[in-house]
């Protein structure tokens, strides 16, 4: 099969595509015909080698932690699933290829495409994992940094679908966009704390940084303090005394859940942009500018 293989770590320069070797799923995996996987900073994080010290990847390597396509085999112990079956959800290491492993899925809807349904098992993880952990709940004010991405986009909605007031840091081509979501946007960078403090004159009740752009000491002044902060993407987070969210909590019931939500329209996603597999340097150059809208999708066919 086909797969975007790094042999070194690097910029996007260092993925190709190579063949490998057709995976067999063990006990409770399926084996997955992909069609499209999602691309995350958090690759890019992980292709640079930057996080060799908290997640240790061995080489060569294939990238990828999201998918949708068709069950192709099925291992021991799997119950409900058939090959044949329309899946999104968490690869086991390995989405950007022809066929990956997996052990959360969800039926893919039918109103659901192949490259939206790639788009959601990490961002709906993610968003739901980190709201929860900060306890957001109907009259919080929620500040969001990076509310236009994948997670973003996912956690602003589920935000104000719970009644929180959300605030969301953005560049200004995003603002409108978040507006849509129902945040009130603001730019960030240098005066933030007079910006969201503008807009949010009775004091943030929780931060969720998805950016991972400097933006947790604001934050702790916003807050005054560390107290319902999280980030999943500053390791500065260790210094300052704020929660680094990163161990994922993966369940299928919610994951069909958002992906019935996003299928009638009641949850959106936005695909920024495709690419073929053989594009994959194209795609982790467009994710690693940090400043794009919604998630960059893989096609593997």
């Amino acid at each position: 099969m086909k797969a975007v293989v790094m042999d070194e770590f690097g910029g996007p320069g260092v993925l190709h595509v190579a063949e490998r070797e057709l995976p067999e799923p063990g006990a409770g995996q399926v084996r997955v015909r992909v069609r499209a996987s999602g691309v995350n900073p958090f690759d890019g994080k992980v292709r640079s080698g930057r996080m060799q010290q908290m997640f240790t990847t061995e080489l060569p390597a294939v990238l990828g932690l999201e998918i949708s396509g068709v069950v192709d085999a099925v291992g021991s112990g799997v119950e409900g699933l058939a090959a044949g079956d329309e899946v999104l959800g968490h690869a086991e290491g390995g989405g950007y290829a022809e066929y990956a492993l997996a052990t959360t899925v969800a039926p893919k809807p039918d109103g659901l495409g192949w490259a939206e349904a790639a788009a959601l098992p990490v961002a709906a993880e993610t968003a739901l994992r980190v709201l929860d952990l900060l306890g957001v709940a109907r009259g919080d004010t929620v500040l969001v940094h990076g509310a236009a991405g994948a997670v973003g986009t996912v956690a602003v909605q589920i935000a104000a679908a719970r009644g929180a007031t959300v605030v969301g840091t953005a560049s200004e081509a995003n603002h409108d966009y978040l507006r849509e979501l129902g945040a009130t946007p603001v730019v960030y960078g240098e005066g933030l704390i007079d910006r969201v403090r503008a807009v949010a004159p009775d004091g943030v009740d929780a931060v969720f940084d998805v950016a991972g752009q400097g933006a947790l000491p604001d934050s702790i002044e916003l807050r005054g303090g560390t107290s319902r902060i999280a980030t999943i993407a500053d390791p500065e987070a260790y210094r300052l005394g704020v929660t680094f969210s990163g161990a994922s909590a993966r369940d299928a019931g919610e994951l069909a859940e958002l992906a019935r939500q996003a299928a009638d329209g009641r949850l959106r996603l936005t695909v920024a942009r495709t690419y073929p597999l053989e594009e994959a340097p194209a795609a982790h150059a467009s994710v690693d500018t940090g400043h794009g809208r919604g998630k960059i999708v893989l096609l593997a066919g």
